[in-house]
């Protein structure tokens, strides 16, 4: 094996996906406690789809050779996906009762800091080839 391979698996991927695995694995436990399942389902669901999403694009971001165009979509990514966290947390607090909402809002709170924690840390060992 050549030392310049990549590894086909990623060995952070638990830490990379820790803001996910949180939502899906803290589900049964509001289901259980009692608490506003509308406003935890639809915030979580968002979360998950939207992150989902945004590693997809992010990663064909970082095919494309243009430095200027990956900051660009990055950031354009980034806002995206706050301003639809905080439409759905509005939506839900509207459509639902108040306790829903704030559900909403804390499940998008404790999930985007879980992600930035983690992001904080993985960044960082990410290798950086440099193009020719």
């Amino acid at each position: 094996m050549s030392s310049t391979t990549m590894p086909t698996s990623d060995p952070l991927v638990f830490v990379r996906y820790l803001d996910v695995l949180l939502v899906v694995l803290a589900a049964p436990f509001v289901v259980l406690m009692g608490g506003p399942v509308l406003g935890y389902l639809v915030a979580g669901g968002t979360w998950i789809v939207s992150r989902f999403a945004a590693t997809a694009i992010e990663n064909r971001m970082k095919r494309s050779g243009s430095a200027r165009a990956q900051v660009g979509v990055g950031f354009a990514v980034l806002m995206g996906r706050a301003w639809l966290m905080g439409i759905v947390i509005l939506v839900v607090g509207l459509a639902g009762d108040r306790q829903d909402g704030l559900m909403a809002a804390l499940v998008a709170l404790v999930a985007f800091s879980v992600y930035l924690a983690t992001q904080l840390i993985t960044r960082p060992m990410e290798r950086n080839t440099p193009s020719t």
